[in-house]
Parts: structure tokens; sequence; C-alpha cells
């Protein structure tokens, strides 16, 4: 089928599949008309999922917080009964294929936009950062995940200061030094408000856009804040 997974523990993967279907019990959301199967945005949600497993057993501990950060993602961007598919579907999948990290970042990096890959790296923050802190190990993984997906050093640094808040955090969102002057600033902040903009995915898929969105808003207000900073 094209899938390119890695292997997840049991009790991890039962956690998942059964908040899906006791979720989907309790659901009044509108379910997809299509099977899961038939999506071909299909390989990419199972990716996903695939590269948030491998960021939460990286510090050796499954936690509870971040598995329900992933199940709570999955099923509030694409319904409960799609999302119970894609578990489904990621069930039977991994008992035939494991794969690595390099197989698993390669769908993203023939199918999708560079843009769309920066979506993709901030949900994994999202992940790691569920219980509150970015372990050392968490953050290792994802920087390996982000090499395979083809993200530039300063977009990682970028995303990553989204989520390590400190007094030069506003600089790295908008890829500039602290010594950039007041118009380099306005510059940045023009060229990544283009380059977060929800239209730039060229997808209509809801989490990519919330995802693009939330970024959105964080340039703007490291861009505030670094005007505030300067009291312009």
């Amino acid at each position: 089928m094209g899938f390119y997974l890695f292997r997840i523990p049991g009790a991890l993967l039962g956690f998942f599949i059964g908040g899906m279907i006791d979720q989907f019990n309790g659901s009044n959301r509108t379910v997809f008309q299509t099977r899961f199967s038939a999506n071909p945005s299909g390989s990419l949600q199972l990716n996903l999922l695939a590269l948030a497993a491998t960021v939460i057993k990286a510090d050796g501990v499954v936690k509870g917080e971040e598995l329900q950060f992933v199940r709570n993602f999955f099923i509030s961007n694409y319904g409960s009964q799609q999302a119970s598919e894609i578990f489904e579907t990621f069930n039977e999948q991994i008992k035939k294929e494991v794969q690595n990290i390099a197989e698993l970042a390669r769908v993203f990096v023939d199918r999708t936009p560079y843009e769309t890959r920066l979506q993709v790296l901030h949900f994994l923050f999202g992940v790691a950062n569920a219980d509150g802190n970015v372990a050392q190990s968490e953050l290792d993984k994802i920087s390996q995940i982000a090499v395979a997906l083809g993200i530039r050093s300063s977009s990682f640094e970028s995303i990553k200061a989204m989520f390590f808040q400190n007094t030069d955090s506003a600089y790295k969102i908008l890829e500039i030094p602290t010594t950039a002057s007041d118009m380099e600033v306005k510059q940045a902040y023009r060229q990544m408000a283009k380059k977060y903009h929800p239209d730039k995915l060229q997808s209509q898929d809801s989490a990519l856009v919330k995802g693009a969105q939330e970024k959105f808003q964080e340039v703007q207000k490291a861009y505030e804040s670094i005007q505030k900073e300067r009291g312009l």
C-alpha cells in the first residue's frame, strides 16, 4: 500500500484506538462520507502518527499528556470516524512493515510543499511539549526528523523558539539577529508572515491550516514584542 510506518508498542496503540472508539460512540460530529482508504492523504496522516510515536518514545517514557495530545489532535482535526479509521489502518500496517525516520519523512518530502513540512515540525514540537517540557532526547529526535524532512536550520530554530521562550525568542521566530535594524525587523516580519500564511500550504487539511494559523499568530506576537521592546 506504500505506507511507511514505524512500530508502536501495543499499550501505546491500544490507548489511541480505545480513545478513538470511546469518543466516536459519544460524538455528534459529522463524519466523512468516504472510507479512509480512499483518501489520498491517508498515508500522510499515518506517517504523521508514526512520527509522533517516535517523539513520544524518545525519552523512554510514554506520557499520558502526550498520548492525549495526539489523540485529541486527530479527533478534532479529522473527526472521530476518520480518526478511528486512521488508527485501525495503522494497526494493520505496522504488523507488516517497519521503516525508519528517513522513510517516514520521504512521503512528506515527495508529496508536500516546504510549508506543509513546517506544519509537521510544529505538530511534533507540540507533542513533545504536551507535558509542559521538551526533553533533550525529544528535541534530538525532532531535530533528526527535521533533517529528514529537509527543514532548514533557520526554520527549525524559528519553530523551536515558539516553544522555548527567552529574551531572544522573538528574534529567532523572525529568523533575524538581535542586532537587526528596525527596517530589517519589519522586512523579516513581512517575509515570515508570507511564509507562514495558511494560503501558502496549498492544502485544505484542517490540521495543517490550524497549525499554520497558530504559527502566523506567533510571528505577529514576535513582531509586536520586538516593537514594544524598542518603543516603536
